[in-house]
């Protein structure tokens, strides 16, 4: 399966990747990262259990995207990804 890829490296914008793991892995890339890592941790880690999703390495390339931002990139390519996989 490819990868699911959603969203640009674009200032304020954030580039999420989602690929099959043999566990949840999550890999955040931030120009923020000191003050804002687990802000976005939680974020995706919430929408994941919402989305039952456990076998699953997340790419979160952030560019200094709001919450809101980071949360609709991940949810679009969790659903991209759910649709590829069944």
């Amino acid at each position: 399966m490819n990868n699911i890829v959603v969203g640009s490296l674009e200032s304020s914008d954030c580039l999420m990747t989602l690929s099959p793991h043999e566990s949840r892995k999550i890999t955040i890339e931030s120009i923020v990262y000191d003050a804002y890592y687990e802000a976005i941790h939680q974020a995706i880690t919430t929408l994941l259990d919402e989305h039952n999703l456990h076998q699953v390495h997340v790419l979160c390339q952030d560019k200094g995207a709001l919450e809101y931002t980071i949360k609709a990139r991940l949810k679009t390519a969790i659903l991209r990804y759910k649709e590829v996989r069944s």
